[in-house]
């Protein structure tokens, strides 16, 4: 076995990498950018090396320094992890040339599976099921335009040589076909330095699963049944699931051996992962097809790992080691059902848009991290209460993994621990991932592609809170804080006593007391009055709505500063976490935002200026669709800017003109930066000379 390796990767996996190599005896050498010089991932290894700037292309994927890097510490091995090098068959080769051992397949299998049309070729001769397409080296655009039109839209553009949704676009009719094109092919030559591209018919209600295979130097084969992994936005997963619901065995046994077939066809060696689009007929029955194979460990390998009891990241070493697959294709079993979820940084409700920022409160459910948990949930995560994302890298904060022993327990459980994930400082998705799995259709197994839209009117802009109880936790929490800070004050004078007439909870020796709160809640300004009276306690109204208000702390274990709210007839227990003015409101029905206005802190300001369209992120401006002068309707595309390796498209909020463009396409931009000024239609338009 290795004595020491190095993780050429960061986040989550680096930390799965190094988890299992401590568990093994083997030393882990971190390399770590400078971005990421304070990262989870840097502690998580023996040792650590710096390797460059924080952009990709400065760090991580400079494959000659990470090999002088293992050369000069002594790896005997690099183990790439997914994304950046880890299907770069360039990559691959320097490290044999090196004398390394890379823990991943071959080069050739690399190479063979890398570019999707090739692969797609290599599968036809294997005798595994494609989707009509086309799959040629031709890529002018007429020739591309004049094949999807044969082939009948919709129509899926792919990047050859991509994954991760990146480089990817539905097309529904001819005439949008170009525009796609282009900005599949920009995308995929900023992700993958190629931009050659393959068009498939477009599968109608597809499912997308795949299969877990392994392969070692023996000439061994095994695949651990499958993968559900349809639930999609923007081509990339967000809700992964084994075994695959509706699964029969004799599909299951058809896919797998269809994808052991993939693998034996390129001399495949360690854990890979074929990939394929499921479609449901109405009768009830499902053909698959060939879409690509991953030629590394996946994001969603944990729930694999649930219901197998197997580390596969283990295998992988041991296969690296020249070792042969510990089990055959008999001894596999399933066991349960396990579901994994991506929590990302980013806004559902505004498309998705990745965010940037600290992890203010980094809050987690009870769990293990990288094993199975005996309580049924685990944790992969590569960041920790503090720490930044940035826009260099991937969105995704952490991976939450649940096990039950059936799909109905490991929803509950799943549910349950998003419920218990408490995140300030940045948007994610965790209360899009509770909408998504309380969803009739996640719940219900109704699976494809298509679910996020199909359930939007349940997914996106959802308010499980209100204002009335999210109002009563701005006000419980004021209060609490402030008999807090008096507790705190009253211990600390000589007598343990303080004048009842500084006290700043409205007391008063007779007669009720008012008083308001200044507050914002989605968007609209809310004068909250609260009234204390002898007899009556604390009434607030709320929206022209009175009703009595009590609260009082939680001890319990796991519930430190959680109040137990009642507001009239409703009773919530409810964590609020301040950060700055805003109120994070956490509750079993879901988390909200609202806004407790310090009216002397904003005291002569105005409102902001309008007209202004400016960076949601960092990024850089990668082209304008408008010039100074134009006239642009509300919707309109503006402008496209790349940030964390995903293209985003900026569209005119109102009808108006455009007066200035402020930047030029290449241009690096911060968060916050005015991209261009644009002026509405009912003002004078003062164009820029």
């Amino acid at each position: 076995m290795f004595k020491k390796i190095l993780i050429a990767n960061r986040g989550e996996i680096a930390c799965r990498v190094a988890a299992t190599a401590a568990r093994m005896a083997i030393r882990t050498v971190a390399v770590y950018s400078d971005a990421d010089a304070g990262a989870k991932h840097v502690q998580a290894c023996d040792e650590a090396v710096f390797i460059g700037g924080s952009a990709p292309k400065d760090s991580y994927l400079r494959w000659e320094k990470i090999i002088e890097v293992a050369k000069a510490t002594g790896a005997e091995a690099i183990h790439p992890g997914y994304g950046f090098l880890s299907e770069n068959e360039a990559f691959a080769q320097a490290c044999a040339d090196a004398g390394l051992v890379f823990i991943g397949p071959p080069p050739s299998a690399i190479l063979a599976m890398g570019l999707k049309a090739e692969s797609k070729q290599l599968m036809e001769k294997a005798g595994v099921p494609l989707v009509p397409g086309y799959h040629g080296a031709g890529q002018g655009a007429a020739l591309l335009q004049r094949e999807a039109d044969a082939i009948g839209y919709p129509v899926l553009i792919k990047a050859s040589a991509g994954g991760g949704g990146k480089g990817m676009r539905a097309v529904d009719k001819s005439e949008d076909f170009a525009e796609a094109l282009a900005s599949c092919k920009r995308e995929a030559i900023n992700s993958f330095g190629d931009d050659a591209v393959l068009i498939e018919k477009y599968v109608q209600r597809p499912r997308h699963i795949e299969i877990q295979v392994f392969g070692d130097t023996q000439g061994n084969y095994v695949y651990l049944f499958e993968r559900d992994c349809s639930v999609q936005r923007r081509h990339q997963k967000v809700l992964e699931e084994a075994p695959a619901p509706g699964m029969t065995a004799d599909m299951r046994e058809q896919m797998g051996q269809a994808a052991v077939a993939a693998a034996r066809a390129v001399n495949y060696v360690g854990a890979g992962t074929v990939e394929f689009i499921v479609e449901q007929k109405p009768d009830g029955s499902m053909s698959f097809f060939f879409m690509e194979m991953n030629t590394r460990l996946q994001v969603e390998h944990p729930v694999t790992e649930a219901i197998t009891g197997l580390d596969l990241v283990e295998w992988q070493l041991r296969v690296a080691c020249g070792e042969p697959l510990p089990l055959q294709q008999s001894e596999f079993k399933i066991n349960g059902h396990a579901i994994e979820a991506r929590i990302c940084a980013e806004t559902p409700d505004n498309n998705f848009l990745p965010a940037t920022g600290s992890l203010q409160v980094y809050g987690l459910p009870a769990h293990s991290s990288f094993e199975r948990a005996a309580h049924g949930v685990r944790v992969d995560s590569g960041v920790r209460q503090g720490d930044t994302i940035s826009p260099f890298y991937d969105s995704m904060v952490a991976k939450l993994i649940v096990h039950g022993s059936t799909r109905e327990e490991a929803l509950a459980r799943l549910d349950a621990a998003l419920m218990q994930t408490h995140i300030v400082g940045l948007s994610t998705n965790v209360q899009f991932l509770r909408h998504v799995v309380g969803s009739a259709s996640f719940a219900q197994a109704q699976l494809d592609t298509a679910l996020i839209p199909r359930e939007a009117s349940v997914l996106f802009h959802q308010d499980k809170v209100g204002l009335p109880l999210a109002a009563a936790a701005l006000v419980a929490h004021t209060l609490d804080q402030e008999a807090q800070a008096e507790h705190t004050a009253q211990a600390a004078t000589a007598q343990g006593w303080i004048d009842p007439w500084a006290r700043r909870d409205g007391w008063r020796s007779h007669g009720p007391s008012l008083r308001s709160f200044s507050s914002v809640y989605q968007e609209q300004p809310q004068v909250l009055l609260l009234t204390r009276g002898h007899a009556q306690g604390l009434q607030l109204m709320v929206d022209g709505q009175s009703e009595t208000l009590q609260f009082q702390r939680l001890h319990k274990a796991g519930s430190e500063g959680a109040l137990d709210i009642t507001l009239g007839a409703r009773r919530i227990q409810a964590q609020v976490h301040d950060h700055g003015e805003v109120l994070h409101v956490f509750t079993p029905l879901g988390a909200t935002t609202i806004t407790r206005v310090d009216a002397l802190a904003h005291a002569g300001e105005t409102q902001a200026e309008g007209g202004r369209l400016t960076a949601p992120m960092p990024g850089k401006v990668v082209s304008f669709a408008v010039k100074a002068g134009d006239g642009v309707k509300k919707g309109q595309p503006l402008a496209v800017m790349d940030a964390m390796k995903m293209e985003h498209t900026i569209a005119a909020p109102v009808d108006g003109t455009v007066a200035e463009l402020l930047y030029a396409p290449g241009d690096q931009v911060a968060e916050g930066a005015e991209l261009l000024r644009l002026v509405p239609l009912e003002q004078p338009a003062a164009v820029a000379a």
